[in-house]
């Protein structure tokens, strides 16, 4: 795959349900902020969902939730949620694991595919709203009011939501991530020829920075099985 714009590529699936995608959005923000040619990269956040058939509007406790679909016991559910909060913390961001409502996020990602440009400081918001705030992130009116606040147009929103304005797009991201062999978020992807998988040190984003925008100047990128580097992450 050639750039002719010598642009480099880079495509994020995560899913807002997932701690994970969270810390790995921070740590490749630090990256991107620090990569001498970040002005050279494009990046593409893309629907991914760990858990499509969570009921909307259920509004069951996150541990409620996990306890059931993993067969785990509460306190190791408990002690997972302490650990990923650790992490979480030493990257500066403060979930609050007993406050988090499970939720289905197709509707959230609709809307991120709504955003344009806002996009980015759209996303950020969920995750703060779903994992800091004790949101209901499937909850249409809390999506209007989060998405006006990241600066989208609150009338434009819900009639969106309302309707099935970017269904297809959110279907088509999820479509593509099984071409792809994407069993787990965060998922990386650079030029479609290399990926990381999971929040990666940021060390190994910028690597994957250089990696994109020196294949892209090579010119001689190809599509390939997009397999890399594993790290943690949440998986179906």
């Amino acid at each position: 795959m050639n750039f002719g714009d010598k642009t480099a590529r880079i495509e994020i699936w995560s899913d807002i349900a997932c701690p994970w995608c969270y810390i790995g959005k921070r740590r490749f923000a630090d990256a991107l902020s620090e990569f001498e040619h970040r002005d050279r990269v494009s990046v593409t956040w893309r629907s991914y969902q760990l858990a499509p058939d969570t009921p909307a509007g259920l509004q069951r406790p996150e541990i409620d939730a996990l306890v059931e679909m993993k067969g785990m016991p509460a306190e190791q559910v408990r002690q997972m949620f302490a650990h990923v909060a650790n992490v979480a913390a030493q990257d500066g961001l403060d979930i609050d694991f007993a406050t988090v409502i499970a939720a289905n996020t197709f509707d959230a990602h609709r809307l991120l595919h709504l955003a344009g440009e806002r996009r980015d400081a759209l996303l950020e918001a969920l995750f703060r709203a779903h994992f800091v705030e004790g949101e209901v992130v499937d909850d249409r009116d809390t999506l209007v009011r989060i998405a006006a606040a990241a600066g989208l147009d609150p009338e434009t929103v819900r009639a969106g939501l309302d309707g099935d304005a970017a269904a297809d797009a959110v279907r088509a991201d999820l479509l593509e991530a099984r071409t792809l062999g994407v069993t787990g978020v965060p998922f990386f992807v650079a030029n479609r020829a290399v990926a990381v998988s999971g929040a990666q040190p940021k060390d190994v984003f910028l690597a994957l920075l250089q990696r994109a925008v020196d294949d892209v100047d090579a010119a001689d990128t190809v599509a390939a099985d997009v397999t890399g580097t594993a790290g943690d992450g949440c998986a179906v």
